[in-house]
Protein backbone atom coordinates (compact mmCIF):
# COMPACT_ATOMS: atom_id res chain seq x y z
CA UNK A 1 0.00 0.00 0.00
CA UNK A 2 1.27 3.20 -0.90
CA UNK A 3 1.65 6.29 1.43
CA UNK A 4 -1.01 8.28 -0.20
CA UNK A 5 -3.53 5.26 0.21
CA UNK A 6 -2.51 4.84 3.66
CA UNK A 7 -3.43 8.62 4.77
CA UNK A 8 -6.49 7.99 2.30
CA UNK A 9 -7.62 5.12 4.89
CA UNK A 10 -6.78 6.52 8.32
CA UNK A 11 -8.76 9.91 6.79
CA UNK A 12 -11.96 7.95 5.75
CA UNK A 13 -12.15 5.09 8.86
CA UNK A 14 -14.16 7.83 11.04
CA UNK A 15 -16.95 7.77 8.94
CA UNK A 16 -16.56 4.10 7.91
CA UNK A 17 -16.99 2.91 11.34
CA UNK A 18 -20.02 5.48 11.92
CA UNK A 19 -21.64 4.68 8.70
CA UNK A 20 -20.87 0.66 9.86
CA UNK A 21 -22.25 1.56 13.15
CA UNK A 22 -25.75 3.20 11.61
CA UNK A 23 -26.59 0.47 9.77
CA UNK A 24 -26.02 -2.30 12.92
CA UNK A 25 -27.94 -0.36 14.87
CA UNK A 26 -30.82 -0.29 12.44
CA UNK A 27 -30.71 -3.88 11.78
CA UNK A 28 -31.46 -4.30 15.73
CA UNK A 29 -34.51 -2.15 16.17
CA UNK A 30 -37.28 -4.51 16.52
CA UNK A 31 -40.07 -4.48 14.17
CA UNK A 32 -43.02 -2.88 15.38
CA UNK A 33 -45.51 -5.18 13.41
CA UNK A 34 -43.68 -8.23 13.86
CA UNK A 35 -45.33 -11.12 15.38
CA UNK A 36 -43.92 -10.84 19.71
CA UNK A 37 -42.92 -13.80 21.92
CA UNK A 38 -45.48 -14.84 24.47
CA UNK A 39 -45.31 -13.67 28.18
CA UNK A 40 -47.35 -15.57 30.78
CA UNK A 41 -47.02 -13.30 33.19
CA UNK A 42 -48.86 -10.64 31.03
CA UNK A 43 -52.03 -12.53 30.58
CA UNK A 44 -54.02 -13.63 33.31
CA UNK A 45 -55.37 -17.04 32.36
CA UNK A 46 -52.78 -20.23 31.76
CA UNK A 47 -52.83 -24.01 31.25
CA UNK A 48 -50.62 -26.18 33.26
CA UNK A 49 -50.13 -29.72 33.21
CA UNK A 50 -48.86 -32.23 35.55
CA UNK A 51 -44.87 -31.16 36.15
CA UNK A 52 -45.37 -27.46 34.62
CA UNK A 53 -44.62 -24.91 37.30
CA UNK A 54 -45.74 -21.36 36.98
CA UNK A 55 -42.92 -18.82 37.12
CA UNK A 56 -42.96 -17.70 40.51
CA UNK A 57 -45.09 -14.80 40.90
CA UNK A 58 -47.71 -15.56 37.99
CA UNK A 59 -50.64 -13.89 38.97
CA UNK A 60 -53.49 -15.47 36.45
CA UNK A 61 -56.74 -14.92 37.81
CA UNK A 62 -57.81 -18.15 35.84
CA UNK A 63 -56.24 -21.35 36.08
CA UNK A 64 -56.83 -24.54 33.67
CA UNK A 65 -55.47 -27.83 35.40
CA UNK A 66 -55.20 -31.21 33.74
CA UNK A 67 -56.46 -33.98 36.00
CA UNK A 68 -56.31 -36.90 33.44
CA UNK A 69 -57.02 -38.71 30.30
CA UNK A 70 -59.52 -40.89 28.77
CA UNK A 71 -57.00 -42.81 26.45
CA UNK A 72 -57.88 -44.44 23.02
CA UNK A 73 -55.95 -48.16 24.19
CA UNK A 74 -58.42 -50.77 26.36
CA UNK A 75 -61.86 -49.67 28.32
CA UNK A 76 -62.35 -46.12 28.92
CA UNK A 77 -61.35 -44.63 32.59
CA UNK A 78 -59.99 -41.56 33.66
CA UNK A 79 -56.53 -42.00 34.24
CA UNK A 80 -55.54 -39.46 36.92
CA UNK A 81 -52.61 -37.75 36.29
CA UNK A 82 -52.37 -35.06 39.28
CA UNK A 83 -51.20 -36.29 42.45
CA UNK A 84 -53.69 -35.25 45.49
CA UNK A 85 -56.12 -32.07 45.09
CA UNK A 86 -55.34 -28.46 43.92
CA UNK A 87 -55.78 -25.40 46.09
CA UNK A 88 -55.56 -22.63 44.68
CA UNK A 89 -57.64 -19.70 46.46
CA UNK A 90 -58.11 -16.26 44.96
CA UNK A 91 -58.25 -17.88 41.27
CA UNK A 92 -60.88 -19.64 39.36
CA UNK A 93 -60.55 -22.92 38.18
CA UNK A 94 -61.07 -25.49 35.47
CA UNK A 95 -60.85 -29.05 35.40
CA UNK A 96 -59.75 -30.42 32.16
CA UNK A 97 -59.37 -33.67 30.82
CA UNK A 98 -57.68 -34.67 27.98
CA UNK A 99 -59.71 -37.05 25.68
CA UNK A 100 -58.64 -39.24 22.98
CA UNK A 101 -61.96 -40.85 22.53
CA UNK A 102 -65.59 -40.11 23.39
CA UNK A 103 -66.94 -43.14 24.33
CA UNK A 104 -66.80 -42.78 28.01
CA UNK A 105 -68.86 -45.64 30.00
CA UNK A 106 -70.56 -44.51 33.52
CA UNK A 107 -67.08 -45.33 35.72
CA UNK A 108 -65.71 -42.38 33.67
CA UNK A 109 -68.73 -39.86 34.04
CA UNK A 110 -68.24 -41.05 37.95
CA UNK A 111 -64.35 -40.67 38.31
CA UNK A 112 -64.57 -37.08 36.70
CA UNK A 113 -67.32 -35.79 38.72
CA UNK A 114 -65.88 -37.57 41.78
CA UNK A 115 -63.03 -35.39 40.99
CA UNK A 116 -65.19 -32.27 40.00
CA UNK A 117 -66.46 -32.61 44.17
CA UNK A 118 -63.06 -33.38 45.60
CA UNK A 119 -62.00 -30.29 44.08
CA UNK A 120 -64.66 -27.83 45.20
CA UNK A 121 -64.63 -28.68 48.56
CA UNK A 122 -60.98 -28.23 48.61
CA UNK A 123 -62.15 -24.53 48.57
CA UNK A 124 -61.06 -23.40 44.99
CA UNK A 125 -63.19 -21.64 42.76
CA UNK A 126 -64.50 -24.19 40.31
CA UNK A 127 -65.56 -22.60 37.10
CA UNK A 128 -66.53 -26.26 36.13
CA UNK A 129 -65.21 -28.69 33.49
CA UNK A 130 -63.15 -28.59 30.24
CA UNK A 131 -62.83 -31.16 27.49
CA UNK A 132 -60.08 -31.52 25.53
CA UNK A 133 -60.80 -32.96 22.38
CA UNK A 134 -59.53 -32.40 18.62
CA UNK A 135 -62.53 -32.88 17.06
CA UNK A 136 -62.65 -33.43 12.95
CA UNK A 137 -64.32 -30.26 11.05
CA UNK A 138 -66.51 -32.79 9.71
CA UNK A 139 -67.48 -34.67 13.51
CA UNK A 140 -68.59 -31.71 15.38
CA UNK A 141 -72.21 -33.42 15.05
CA UNK A 142 -71.42 -36.34 16.98
CA UNK A 143 -69.04 -34.29 19.29
CA UNK A 144 -72.12 -32.12 19.73
CA UNK A 145 -74.08 -35.01 20.65
CA UNK A 146 -71.73 -36.45 22.67
CA UNK A 147 -71.49 -32.78 24.76
CA UNK A 148 -75.48 -32.79 25.17
CA UNK A 149 -75.20 -36.17 27.30
CA UNK A 150 -72.13 -34.97 29.32
CA UNK A 151 -73.82 -31.37 30.09
CA UNK A 152 -77.07 -33.31 31.31
CA UNK A 153 -75.00 -35.20 33.83
CA UNK A 154 -72.62 -31.86 34.52
CA UNK A 155 -74.47 -29.66 37.89
CA UNK A 156 -75.87 -26.71 36.66
CA UNK A 157 -73.54 -24.89 38.68
CA UNK A 158 -70.20 -25.73 36.95
CA UNK A 159 -69.54 -24.69 33.30
CA UNK A 160 -69.18 -26.89 30.40
CA UNK A 161 -66.16 -25.59 27.89
CA UNK A 162 -63.86 -27.58 25.19
CA UNK A 163 -60.58 -26.81 22.91
CA UNK A 164 -61.10 -25.99 19.55
CA UNK A 165 -59.14 -26.54 16.26
CA UNK A 166 -58.75 -23.32 14.40
CA UNK A 167 -59.34 -24.87 11.50
CA UNK A 168 -62.84 -26.06 12.34
CA UNK A 169 -63.87 -22.88 14.68
CA UNK A 170 -63.37 -20.80 10.97
CA UNK A 171 -64.90 -23.65 8.81
CA UNK A 172 -67.28 -25.99 10.76
CA UNK A 173 -70.50 -26.39 9.92
CA UNK A 174 -73.02 -23.35 11.14
CA UNK A 175 -75.62 -25.63 12.05
CA UNK A 176 -73.71 -27.55 13.85
CA UNK A 177 -71.87 -24.71 15.73
CA UNK A 178 -74.70 -23.19 16.73
CA UNK A 179 -75.85 -26.36 18.47
CA UNK A 180 -72.85 -26.07 20.04
CA UNK A 181 -73.94 -23.11 21.33
CA UNK A 182 -76.90 -24.66 22.93
CA UNK A 183 -74.65 -26.79 25.20
CA UNK A 184 -71.30 -25.12 25.72
CA UNK A 185 -70.33 -22.62 27.54
CA UNK A 186 -66.86 -21.43 25.77
CA UNK A 187 -64.55 -22.96 23.11
CA UNK A 188 -60.80 -22.11 23.65
CA UNK A 189 -59.39 -22.05 20.34
CA UNK A 190 -56.24 -23.74 19.72
CA UNK A 191 -53.02 -21.74 17.67
CA UNK A 192 -50.00 -23.75 18.00
CA UNK A 193 -48.35 -27.19 17.61
CA UNK A 194 -46.00 -28.77 20.12
CA UNK A 195 -43.97 -25.36 21.04
CA UNK A 196 -44.84 -23.45 18.05
CA UNK A 197 -47.40 -21.05 16.71
CA UNK A 198 -49.67 -22.47 14.02
CA UNK A 199 -48.46 -20.49 11.27
CA UNK A 200 -50.99 -18.50 8.61
CA UNK A 201 -53.46 -17.91 11.82
CA UNK A 202 -54.70 -14.83 10.99
CA UNK A 203 -56.18 -16.23 8.21
CA UNK A 204 -58.24 -18.61 10.26
CA UNK A 205 -59.19 -15.99 12.30
CA UNK A 206 -60.20 -13.70 9.43
CA UNK A 207 -63.26 -16.37 8.55
CA UNK A 208 -64.62 -16.07 12.32
CA UNK A 209 -66.82 -13.27 12.61
CA UNK A 210 -69.74 -14.99 12.52
CA UNK A 211 -68.49 -17.66 15.41
CA UNK A 212 -71.59 -17.88 17.77
CA UNK A 213 -70.06 -18.97 20.72
CA UNK A 214 -67.98 -17.30 23.18
CA UNK A 215 -64.32 -18.39 23.17
CA UNK A 216 -60.73 -17.34 24.26
CA UNK A 217 -57.61 -18.09 22.53
CA UNK A 218 -54.94 -20.66 23.47
CA UNK A 219 -51.65 -19.49 23.37
CA UNK A 220 -48.29 -21.57 23.44
CA UNK A 221 -45.49 -19.92 26.16
CA UNK A 222 -42.61 -18.48 23.83
CA UNK A 223 -44.60 -19.02 20.45
CA UNK A 224 -45.12 -15.63 18.22
CA UNK A 225 -47.68 -13.94 18.11
CA UNK A 226 -49.85 -10.95 17.04
CA UNK A 227 -53.49 -10.50 17.53
CA UNK A 228 -55.61 -10.26 14.53
CA UNK A 229 -57.20 -6.87 14.06
CA UNK A 230 -60.34 -8.27 14.08
CA UNK A 231 -60.44 -10.01 17.37
CA UNK A 232 -60.71 -6.97 20.22
CA UNK A 233 -64.21 -5.97 18.31
CA UNK A 234 -65.32 -9.89 17.91
CA UNK A 235 -68.30 -9.93 19.84
CA UNK A 236 -67.76 -13.08 21.70
CA UNK A 237 -63.87 -12.74 22.26
CA UNK A 238 -63.28 -13.49 25.94
CA UNK A 239 -59.25 -13.39 25.96
CA UNK A 240 -56.77 -15.41 26.10
CA UNK A 241 -54.86 -18.50 28.17
CA UNK A 242 -51.69 -19.42 27.79
CA UNK A 243 -50.31 -22.77 27.66
CA UNK A 244 -47.00 -22.82 29.89
CA UNK A 245 -44.02 -24.91 28.40
CA UNK A 246 -41.44 -27.66 31.06
CA UNK A 247 -38.35 -26.20 29.92
CA UNK A 248 -36.82 -28.21 27.08
CA UNK A 249 -35.21 -31.43 28.06
CA UNK A 250 -37.55 -32.49 31.15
Amino acid sequence: MGQTSALLLVKWRPALLLALALLTGCKAEPQPNAPAAVQAAKYDAIYVWPGVRPAPGNAAKTVYLLDGEVRREGVARLERLRMGVPKLPGRTVWLVVRAERLDWNEATYAAILSDLERWEKAGNTLAGLQVDFDAATRGIDGYARFLQDLRKRLPQRWKLSITGLMDWSAHGDPQALAGLARTIDEVVVQTYQARTTIPGYEQYFARMERFPIPFRVALVEGGAWKAPPMLAQHPMFRGYVVFLLAPEGK
